[in-house]
C-alpha cells in the first residue's frame, strides 16, 4: 500500500470518527475555528480556487474537532473539480447516508453523484489507473517485467545441494541376512554426496515473480490518468 493509498483511508476514517453527534457540534469549544475554516473553504470554491479549499478541509478532518454537517458535500464537490472523483464518491456518499433528504445540500449532492458516474465509470473501465483513478507506472524493483532474478534461496547461490538418499556421505548402508551391515556408493547421487540444485538447476540464480508489485509489474503512481496512452516517439 502507497502513501496516498494509506491518506485516503485514513481520511475516511478520521472522517467517521469525528462525523458522531454533528448535532451537538454547535456547542464546541472550538467551534469559532471550524467555522472560520468553512468560511474560508467556501470561499475558496466561490473564486474556484479548489487547491485552497482542499487545503482546509484536511487540516479540519485533521484537527479531530467535530466537523459542521454540511462540510462533507463540500468537501467531495472540491475532490470532483479535483479530478479525485473516488474520494468524492466517498465523501458524498457519507454526507447522504448521515443526512439523508434533510440536509441542506442534500439536491446537490444528488446530481454531483450523477456527475460522478461517467468518470468513476471510465476508471473502471481504465486499464492504464487503479480503481481510484491514479495512473500505473512501472514497478521500480523488476522495471515492470514482473519477475526478478535472484540468488537462488535454495541452494543459498552454491549451485549444488547435499544428496538426501545418502544424508551427503556418498554411502548408503544395508543390513544382509547375517547382520551385516554392508556399504553400498550412493545410486542417486553416485557416490559424490551432492546433487545439482533442483531449483536453479546449477545457475546460482532463480527467477521469481516481484514481490513490490506482486507479479503485475506495476504501481500506482501519484499521478491522476487521463485514460489516454501515452505517445511513443519513433
Amino acid at each position: 500500500m502507497n502513501k496516498k493509498t494509506t491518506y485516503s483511508l485514513l481520511l475516511i476514517l478520521c472522517f467517521m470518527l469525528v462525523l458522531p453527534n454533528l448535532s451537538k457540534a454547535q456547542l464546541g469549544p472550538n467551534l469559532g475555528q471550524m467555522d472560520h475554516w468553512m468560511k474560508g473553504a467556501k470561499a475558496a470554491i466561490e473564486r474556484n480556487d479548489y487547491e485552497t479549499a482542499n487545503g482546509i478541509f484536511r487540516n479540519m478532518i485533521d484537527s479531530g474537532q467535530q466537523l459542521p454537517e454540511e462540510m462533507p458535500y463540500y468537501f467531495a464537490e472540491t475532490l470532483y473539480h479535483l479530478k479525485q472523483y473516488d474520494n468524492a464518491s466517498n465523501f458524498v456518499n457519507k454526507y447522504l447516508e448521515l443526512s439523508g433528504f434533510k440536509g441542506q445540500n442534500y439536491q446537490g449532492a444528488q446530481e454531483l453523484q450523477e456527475k460522478l458516474a461517467g468518470p468513476l465509470q471510465e476508471i473502471q473501465e481504465c486499464q492504464l489507473c487503479d480503481r481510484r483513478g491514479y495512473r500505473y507506472q512501472n514497478c521500480f524493483t523488476c522495471d515492470g517485467k514482473r519477475q526478478v532474478e535472484q540468488d537462488c534461496h535454495y541452494c543459498k547461490a552454491k549451485g549444488i545441494v547435499g544428496c538426501s538418499r545418502c544424508s551427503g556421505s556418498g554411502m548408503i548402508t544395508k543390513v544382509n541376512i547375517f547382520n551385516i551391515v554392508e556399504y553400498f556408493e550412493c545410486e542417486r547421487c553416485a557416490g559424490k554426496g551432492r546433487l545439482t540444485c533442483p531449483v536453479c538447476e546449477g545457475s546460482l540464480k532463480e527467477v521469481s515473480s516481484c514481490r513490490t508489485c506482486g507479479g503485475s509489474g506495476k504501481l500506482s503512481s501519484e499521478a491522476l490518468c487521463d485514460h489516454l496512452e501515452e505517445a511513443h516517439e519513433h
